[in-house]
């Protein structure tokens, strides 16, 4: 299987007997592109997510299933890794207008219907997270600059179908079965065809980046322990072909559920030295860590990614919590962590 690493050019690229895989864009610099799958079921197409809901995203999606002799009322279904914009809001209005059902995992729901309530970039539980990270700032200034506008309510309506750890789905001649891998979100799920090896991993495993762990509309205080009990689950099946949302196909998803848990424990271990050091609250952290492939400080990341990562370290903090690591004392709405 030939390895794209041009994996963001545009077009309808055969991953697997009945499946390609199509690059969608994305409205930003950091993740340029999503992967939706489209698999031949009957006379038409189920797609496993569904890219962002833009205008070039949808013209995009329309020219690459025509190269497969399809268009986009071919759609019977779309099944949904998770409940983050650039993989849900093109499906709800496509189904308006084709009548295309969705099924998203059910761990989703509170994520869902606090977009329902509230369709804000940063829900007041998320930005409630990040005055727990001492971030109240760096909030402000998203808000501040744009970054968090109201968005459309008809991109976040009920899915058809609520899926659930263990379903199996039949799209064509194949069966796909749902495997609940909470962290990144609540309800994030992964689809696995046993039969055909093959992994549709989200953002849960990602080829090339560390996916971000509990960014969501309602987050919890166990993401990244979630994250790290679904990679060593997805462990048992990481032998199939690797089909992620962002980045080229793998040959096998083994030796990266293993970088990724390698990753997160040097990650605990770092973050424990800077509570050890005498940093306490999660922005505090973070700044003595090191960031991306590039070891860059957090001041050098743009304020979006400088979100993402004191909002990981919040997760990395919580963890060690969890596991009796580090005490907790909250002033001010602000968590802090000292050494136990």
């Amino acid at each position: 299987m030939p390895d794209h690493d041009s994996w963001l050019e545009a077009g309808a690229f055969a991953v697997a007997e009945r499946v390609h895989r199509i690059p969608l864009p994305l409205p930003n610099d950091a993740l340029r592109s999503v992967n939706v799958y489209a698999i031949t079921d009957g006379d038409g197409l189920s797609l496993i997510d569904s890219g962002w809901a833009l205008a070039e995203s949808r013209d995009r999606l329309e020219q690459s299933l025509g190269l497969l002799g399809h268009d986009l009322s071919s759609i019977k279904r779309f099944l949904v890794t998770h409940i983050h914009r650039d993989h849900y809001s093109q499906a709800s209005l496509l189904r308006k207008l084709f009548g295309s059902r969705i099924g998203l995992g059910a761990g989703e729901r509170d994520n869902l219907a606090e977009m329902q309530l509230r369709p804000q970039s940063y829900s007041p539980k998320l930005t409630t997270r990040f005055v727990r990270a001492g971030a109240r700032n760096l909030i402000e200034e998203l808000v501040r600059l744009g970054d968090g506008e109201d968005q459309d309510p008809a991109e976040w309506v009920e899915p058809d179908n609520w899926l659930h750890d263990g379903d199996v789905i039949s799209v064509g001649t194949s069966r796909l079965a749902v495997v609940a891998t909470p962290g990144h979100t609540a309800g994030h799920v992964m689809f696995h065809d046993a039969d055909n090896q093959l992994l549709f991993s989200g953002d849960h495993i990602l080829p090339t980046i560390t996916p971000s762990i509990g960014y969501e509309p309602s987050p919890t205080l166990r993401s990244l322990q979630d994250y790290l009990n679904s990679l060593a689950r997805a462990a048992a099946i990481a032998g199939s072909i690797l089909l992620p949302a962002h980045g080229p196909v793998r040959p096998s998803a083994a030796q990266r559920v293993a970088d990724l848990q390698h990753h997160h424990t040097a990650r605990l271990e770092h973050t424990l030295e800077a509570v050890w050091a005498g940093a306490s609250t999660a922005t505090e952290v973070a700044k003595q860590l090191r960031w991306t492939r590039h070891e860059r400080r957090l001041e050098e990341l743009s304020l979006f990614n400088q979100m993402l990562a004191v909002n990981e370290t919040l997760a990395h903090l919580e963890a060690l919590h969890f596991q009796g690591a580090a005490e907790l004392t909250v002033v001010d709405a602000v968590a802090h962590y000292m050494p136990t």
